[in-house]
């Protein structure tokens, strides 16, 4: 009988030369999933691209769901730089955090190939065995709390922003799927921004 492989948590670089393999990985991955959907991806492919051994890959990135949770951390990575140089727009934390959401949300549906990898990646991940997918999470919900101006948030304002990425993600999803319109799509977070973020004026 084949041996079935044993589950193993994914390496972490740690030398300059190790985190630059990880880049190159990560944008082997971004490149091919932009270009064909996500089961049409496969991993000596991207090992090839990123110019690495396949067990290389497998050491960082045990499965491709592994790496294309790993994909979305270093996209929401570049949009919160991205919002550092130009910071959300609006008079309201409501405001702002809708302009985070609208500026990601077109962003993401300029590249609806590697989107729903990214997402349908995110969406099946299991954090105790994936833990890109908890840091996905995290990050998604700092740049929010970063847009509304919250340095210490309270319990129900997490909450409030815990629906709201819920929301958030199912809209992206829905319009990547075709079902609904990019207007209706930003109409949809606007709302959403409005009926669970009220309170976040308060602070």
């Amino acid at each position: 009988m084949p041996r079935i492989a044993e589950a193993r948590d994914a390496a972490e670089p740690s030398s300059e030369e190790q985190r630059a393999r990880h880049h190159r990985m990560l944008e082997a991955a971004e490149a091919l999933a932009s270009e064909k959907e996500l089961a049409r991806v496969q991993m000596h492919e991207v090992a090839k691209r990123a110019g690495v051994a396949i067990g290389t890959l497998y050491r960082y990135f045990p499965s491709k769901t592994h790496l294309f949770v790993a994909v979305m951390v270093d996209q929401i990575e570049r949009m919160g730089r991205g919002f550092a140089r130009v910071p959300p727009a609006g008079d309201s934390p409501q405001d702002a955090v809708y302009d985070v959401l609208v500026r990601a949300t077109r962003g993401l549906l300029r590249r609806p190939a590697l989107s729903t990898a990214m997402i349908q990646s995110t969406s099946t991940a299991n954090a105790a065995t994936i833990p890109d997918a908890m840091k996905v999470d995290t990050l998604f919900r700092q740049l929010l709390l970063d847009a509304a101006g919250i340095d210490a948030p309270s319990e129900g304002d997490l909450t409030s922003l815990r629906l709201l990425m819920q929301l958030w993600f199912g809209v992206i999803q829905s319009c990547l799927n075709g079902r609904i319109s990019i207007p209706d799509a930003e109409a949809d977070i606007r709302r959403g921004c409005d009926l669970l973020l009220n309170g976040l004026a308060e602070h």
